[in-house]
């Protein structure tokens, strides 16, 4: 490939001469560190038309050819990790060990729990007097994020080819690159022909003509909460199966017996990770009065081991932002929090002696629910604690939400805290600092999302199901 990474279509990567560019930058320094074509509508003509003409023969193809180039590319992405890790940290800042095991290692396993679940997958079966078919949904259109983005495209990827579909994907203009190794991988491993486009670019020039499609049939989004409803709205103009994965301001609940350095390790692990860029952070804790103090007095402490740098290194633990972009907006979500009078515990709008989009990982305590902090996401390593008097006050707080991600729920007790996971109105909850099984379905309740990934149930939304009546006996 030339220094500018032209589309892939065809198996074919596409010309660049001429063509209006995006530049990637590295969010540390600001270095250029690559190039991507500037899609358009006609581009995304071209991928939906071939991946429309892929469609019948991979559909056609058995589950074991299918089982097999998924595994086949979870071996390339193996093969390629160390260069997946090095583009990923050059550009969206992802700390080098964090990238190796978190970025391109959570792919892999993705892609494991997936060819899992196909292999337990039964296509026809009889139910009441039918049998009933299970039949890929057709050709996906699926845009993925910056901030994981190689799991994204896995998740989505590996769960649609094992369905039997065609995909077109657009990845995020962020961070593009790491898309152009999958489709190296993609060349070297023979996947065939259309079944798999790339198409770079952002939302107006090829986001939104993907999903406006007619011969797209499916569309599967993960980003923001605004821009999942106005995918979800241009996809009803067509009647597309939609699936979205959304927005949080997911809550962790400490209980009153909860050992105070392991909480608080655990909750400043989900929030800082990735630069706070995670969807499924716990970005609000909801501390008993009683423990408040010391549990603040922790995490003031605790917070050392998160001090940003250089994402190279690897005794790093936090890098930059995803781009400068990025900063301001976490940068303007501290000053709001700093107005409506949350206190300040640590961090805050004190720029960091290094160039690059970083902030300083922040907590603000006396946080209430009237307070933006505590109700925005802030997609950043922003900390929000909250006092409760009582259980159901906490569970209250919790709940108080447009989003339902994600939770968690800290106790000596672990059947205490199953009892209150339960009461949770959100898609996942991590006991005591569990984090992300791959195998178990991942989305939100409420504005957090529609469908799952992951595992079987995200396998079976790229899947349509037929009843055929009166052949049950045929099954």
């Amino acid at each position: 490939m030339s220094a500018v990474i032209g589309h892939y279509i065809n198996g074919e990567w596409g010309p660049v001469a001429g063509r209006e560019v995006i530049e990637v930058l590295n969010p540390a320094n600001g270095a250029l560190v690559g190039a991507v074509v500037a899609g358009d509508a006609s581009d995304v003509d071209l991928a939906v038309a071939a991946a429309r003409a892929a469609f019948p023969a991979w559909a056609a193809t058995s589950m074991p050819e299918r089982i097999a180039l998924v595994e086949a590319l979870a071996e390339g992405l193996e093969r390629h990790r160390d260069r997946l890790a090095e583009t990923l940290t050059a550009e969206m800042g992802a700390p080098i060990g964090f990238a190796r095991t978190a970025q391109v290692g959570v792919a892999i396993a993705d892609l494991a729990a997936l060819i899992a679940a196909a292999r337990g997958h039964v296509e026809r079966e009889a139910v009441s007097n039918s049998l009933v078919v299970a039949e890929p949904v057709g050709v996906v259109g699926a845009i993925t994020p910056w901030n994981f983005p190689l799991h994204q495209i896995m998740l989505k990827l590996g769960a649609a080819l094992l369905a039997g579909c065609t995909v077109v994907l657009k990845p995020s203009e962020v961070a593009p690159l790491n898309a152009a190794v999958v489709g190296d991988i993609l060349t070297e491993i023979g996947v065939p022909s259309g079944v798999v486009a790339i198409v770079f670019g952002d939302g107006a020039g090829v986001g939104s003509p993907l999903v406006a499609h007619p011969d797209v049939d499916m569309v599967t989004f993960t980003g923001s909460r605004g821009v999942g409803e106005a995918v979800a709205r241009e996809a009803s103009r067509t009647i597309k199966k939609v699936a979205l994965e959304l927005g949080g301001k997911s809550a962790a609940l400490i209980l009153d017996d909860a050992p105070v350095e392991a909480s608080v390790n655990g909750v400043l692990r989900s929030c800082f990770a990735n630069t706070g860029q995670t969807c499924a952070a716990l970005t609000r804790v909801l501390v008993p009065a009683g423990m408040r103090a010391e549990w603040e007095r922790a995490a003031i402490a605790a917070i050392a081991a998160w001090t940003p740098g250089d994402p190279l290194d690897p005794r790093t633990a936090m890098g930059p932002l995803a781009s400068e972009l990025q900063k301001r907006r976490v940068l303007e979500h501290i000053r709001h929090a700093e107005e409506d009078g949350a206190r300040l515990l640590a961090g805050g709008l004190e720029p960091l002696d290094m160039p690059g989009a970083y902030v300083r990982p922040t907590i603000f305590s006396d946080v209430t629910p009237g307070m933006r902090i505590f109700r925005e996401e802030v997609f950043g390593p922003v900390l929000a604690i909250t006092e409760y008097a009582t259980l159901d006050e906490a569970i209250t707080l919790a709940n108080d939400s447009h989003y339902g991600l994600s939770g968690g729920v800290w106790s000596a007790d672990e059947r205490r805290a199953l009892e209150v996971a339960l009461t949770l109105r959100t898609g996942t909850v991590g006991i005591n600092g569990a984090g992300l099984d791959v195998g178990a379905p991942f989305g939100g309740y409420k504005q957090s999302g529609l469908g799952r990934e992951g595992g079987s149930r995200g396998f079976e939304e790229f899947l349509e199901f037929k009843a055929i009546m009166g052949a049950a006996s045929l099954a």
